[in-house]
């Protein structure tokens, strides 16, 4: 049997030509995999880039009551964070062991479990003190909030509100800042030094 060598040629052409095809759309795929993890890392970059700079001061002389200030001390090229909300965070201690009695489930849950909360209802706080906003605030500006001490819960019979603060003093007060810009948002956990009185 002869085989003709145009044949032969003709079947290692398009046999090359199909591994040549093949890599190369090995290396776009590996190209575009690439292209697009730089992409993304690119965006976390500009995205911290952009993150809202914030100084924050609790202070006053008052016993009771406080002033939280909010100052967005930049990046300058954000211009504005259109949307700001604050919240205050409860200290570590895990309480899911505490069962409902004199305090329903709901009120354990929603007291502020901290050295101090937003005055209730100051300044569009929620109705327990635990959350403020939303509000806008320019770069280079900022904004007093009252705060106040927490007191024990109504259920916490036989504990002073001396008692109670007593076992806050020295504990940072933590906050927990929701900013938004367009379709970006960031959330920024920051404790607040609590200087005893």
């Amino acid at each position: 049997m002869n085989i003709p060598w145009t044949d032969i040629g003709t079947v290692s052409t398009a046999g090359l030509s199909a591994v040549a095809t093949w890599g190369a759309w090995m290396a776009a795929r590996k190209s575009a995999r690439t292209a697009e993890s730089v992409a993304r890392i690119e965006r976390d970059r500009r995205h911290e880039e952009r993150r809202p700079r914030f100084e924050l001061s609790l202070g006053g002389p008052y016993r009771e009551h406080s002033t939280l200030n909010v100052h967005l001390a930049g990046p300058d090229e954000l211009g504005e964070v259109e949307i700001v909300s604050i919240r205050v965070d409860d200290d570590d201690k895990d309480r899911s062991d505490l069962s409902p009695g004199a305090a329903t489930r709901e009120e354990i849950d929603s007291h502020v479990w901290g050295p101090f909360r937003f005055t209730p209802r100051v300044n569009d706080s929620d109705e327990i003190g635990r959350a403020l906003g939303p509000f806008t605030l320019r770069v280079g500006r900022g904004r007093p909030f009252q705060m106040e001490r927490t007191r024990p819960g109504r259920w916490m019979t036989g504990k002073t509100m001396d008692q109670w603060q007593e076992e806050y003093l020295g504990h940072p007060v933590r906050l927990v800042i929701t900013c938004r810009v367009g379709d970006e948002e960031w959330v920024l956990a920051r404790p607040l030094p609590n200087d005893p009185w």
